[in-house]
């Protein structure tokens, strides 16, 4: 082989592998910073992931907020009308929490199936609803309840 052309194919190869690497690289720094979404009935069913942070969402059951008199630990039951998961969290809840709506939360499952969530998104005003909470809601063959009119 003209050495020229080794030369070509040696500097072509160590291209190639730099850039595998780099994808490689990429690939793995991804895959751990995914928050994939699941419904309570996957959460229920085992199919989330214990060891991982993922985002729950559903509609809060009415009746189901518990406050803990003497600290920020707040819990409440997610549901999406065929299973309901668990959730606590430690903080101050966003001021559009409410039961009856849907939220998201982000956390990851104990060993108990409790979501332990570290972060809590309540839908932005009385009609919006997070696209993953609405297409589980009609996945299960429910749909969202209409918000009650104040007046």
């Amino acid at each position: 082989m003209n050495p020229l052309r080794k030369k070509r194919l040696i500097i072509i190869l160590a291209i190639l592998v730099g850039v595998g690497a780099a994808v490689g690289l990429a690939l793995s720094a991804l895959q751990e910073n995914i928050n994939l979404f699941y419904t309570p009935t996957q959460i229920a069913n085992g199919e989330a992931p214990h060891d991982t942070r993922i985002r729950a969402g559903g509609m809060v059951e009415k009746g189901s907020l518990q406050r803990s008199p003497d600290s920020l630990d707040v819990k409440f039951v997610v549901t999406d009308f065929s299973k309901s998961v668990t959730i606590t969290y430690r903080g101050i809840l966003p001021d559009l929490f409410r039961e009856g709506q849907g939220i998201v939360a982000l956390g990851k499952i104990n060993a108990e199936g409790v979501v332990v969530a570290d972060e809590v998104l309540a839908k932005h005003d009385e009609k919006y609803m997070p696209p993953e909470v609405t297409k589980a809601l009609k996945d299960s063959g429910q749909s969202a309840p209409t918000p009650a009119k104040e007046g």
